[in-house]
């Protein structure tokens, strides 16, 4: 098994945060206006939906995901969530979002001072 590089964490992120129709055009309506830590969070609950995954492509890694915990599995095979750590969970799912998505948090008093 090779390890994930940043790019193939990347690619699972985007993939297991636009499964449900349309996610694209909210995430960047999303990124347009901005969300708060709290709708961020609901927001990626939203579209992680309650569980859900997909198999491997020859340019993206087989990947795992779920609501509860914010958490994304991602590996170069098929990937076991009950054994193996998730590559986001948590706080590491919204900072990837605000990456990934380019979503500013509007109640950040340190983002008014760009």
């Amino acid at each position: 098994m090779s390890e994930l590089t940043r790019t193939d964490k990347r690619n699972a992120f985007i993939a297991a945060t636009n499964t449900t129709e349309n996610a694209a055009v909210r995430w960047k309506k999303r990124s347009e206006t901005g969300l708060s830590d709290d709708d961020l969070i609901e927001a990626l609950r939203y579209e992680l939906g309650i569980f859900g995954g997909s198999s491997k492509t020859d340019s993206r890694p087989s990947i795992t995901y779920q609501r509860a915990g914010l958490k994304i599995w991602a590996g170069w095979h098929t990937v076991n969530h009950c054994q193996e750590k998730p590559i986001f969970e948590g706080t590491a799912t919204t900072k990837m979002a605000r990456e990934v998505f380019g979503i500013s948090d509007p109640d950040d008093d340190q983002q008014l001072l760009f």
